[in-house]
């Protein structure tokens, strides 16, 4: 067959196709929803799962590619979890003054606790309870990639005479100095007083949670009235980003001796860095991503049957259109190719609006939530072959069976 020859069959073919699709609707629908609903599921998930992928990469960027934090418990484990590793010692500033002293491949060294829900006061106004105490000393804004826009950080002086002074992120200061300059004014947060000193630039969202309710106090001032018997992050910036492996491996040595932990067991302590977060991540969306698709295989499998049936139930109807072809020249290829195809339109038909409703609900969701999005090219290109081996899988058998038909016999038929 020439390719100008196929090329006209497979435009009468399409036509054909779309004729049975017009005359059908609500059949056609039914038959199409399994692949509408498989297209869809995978194409929404791993739009939002990409778009938290590319979020969190660029989140690590804030955080800064040489910036890793030493932690008593794992990164995201559960409330049952957590019981395991409370036994486990604290870690103390003292931990974070050895790794100073000690590890020649660190930077700076930031000891930091936190403490979640606080109330921020100022003369008559007054904040939602979502806001956040952190302690640090001076190394925290460095390490934290937290940048000073007006008035300044508190420095060593203020934590040896554990100062009650503040810096405030954004919301706080929209919050309650909305037409006045916070700097020098007195805050309550927590019930405490404290100047402010600074504020924080603009931050944004970090991993869907504000980064701008902050109120930063010296790490002395914040054990003094929260604590001091509790257990510190610490946060360690490597010389460089070629050094971070070198200064993970020194911070592990120190606190290993530090902390006495004998050769051969475990660290009673954990290393937080981008990557572990990525890891987590990943493991979490593993199993959305085994669901999503267990989804799509049934919905598909579901699809192909109602195409499969759809066609044989199109066949008995056009038994006869099929033997007068047959009668004026039509071969059993061309019978086979034009049910085939009939198979592969209406997968591909369903794939399609699969794909728009699966974007546009990634989208949407994007829109409404904080949760991010992106569009996943190559997920989109493989559910369109996915569909287009859908048609030609369970299209294979109407198509054969159409082909074989007996010529007088399809044009006896009524």
């Amino acid at each position: 067959m020439r390719a100008s020859e196929f090329v006209v069959q497979l435009r009468e073919n399409l036509v054909i196709a779309l004729d049975v699709i017009r005359n059908h609707k609500m059949r056609s629908f039914l038959t199409l929803l399994g692949v509408i609903i498989g297209v869809m599921s995978i194409i929404g998930v791993q739009s939002l799962i990409e778009g938290f992928q590319k979020s969190i990469h660029q989140q690590m960027e804030q955080l800064g590619a040489n910036v890793f934090q030493v932690q008593k418990f794992p990164v995201n484990i559960g409330h049952d979890e957590r019981d395991k590793y409370r036994n486990r010692k604290d870690i103390t500033w003292e931990h974070a003054k050895a790794i100073e002293k000690y590890c020649t491949a660190v930077e700076r060294v930031g000891p930091e606790a936190w403490h979640f829900e606080i109330i921020v006061k100022y003369r008559d106004r007054k904040t939602s309870p979502m806001n956040v105490m952190a302690g640090g000393t001076p190394e925290f804004f460095a390490n934290n990639s937290y940048f000073i826009d007006g008035g300044r950080a508190f420095s060593e002086v203020d934590v040896q005479q554990k100062a009650d002074v503040a810096v405030i992120g954004k919301d706080i200061i929209d919050a309650l100095f909305p037409f006045e300059d916070p700097l020098g004014k007195f805050i309550l947060a927590d019930g405490r007083r404290y100047q402010v000193i600074g504020t924080l630039e603009e931050m944004g969202s970090r991993f869907g949670n504000s980064e701008d309710n902050k109120v930063v106090i010296p790490l002395s001032t914040f054990l003094k009235y929260y604590g001091s018997y509790r257990s510190l992050n610490i946060t360690v910036q490597a010389t460089s980003v070629d050094m971070m492996e070198t200064a993970q491996e020194q911070v592990i040595g120190v606190l290993r001796a530090v902390r006495k932990v004998p050769p051969g067991e475990d660290n009673d302590f954990e290393i937080w860095t981008s990557n572990s977060l990525i890891k987590s991540f990943n493991d979490i969306t593993r199993a959305v991503r085994i669901g999503a698709l267990v989804i799509v295989s049934f919905s598909l499998l579901v699809a192909g049957i109602g195409i499969m049936n759809i066609m044989l139930v199109s066949i008995r109807e056009r038994t006869r259109e099929i033997g007068v072809r047959m009668a004026i020249g039509a071969k059993r290829g061309d019978i086979r190719m034009q049910f085939l195809i009939e198979a592969i339109f209406l997968s591909v038909i369903g794939g399609l609006f699969g794909i728009l409703i699966g974007v546009g609900l990634g989208q949407l969701i994007a829109l409404i939530s904080p949760v991010p999005a992106a569009i996943p090219v190559f997920t989109i290109l493989l559910g369109f072959v996915v569909c287009v081996a859908v048609g030609v899988i369970f299209g294979v058998v109407p198509a054969v069976k159409a082909s074989k038909m007996d010529p007088i016999t399809a044009l006896r038929y009524e």
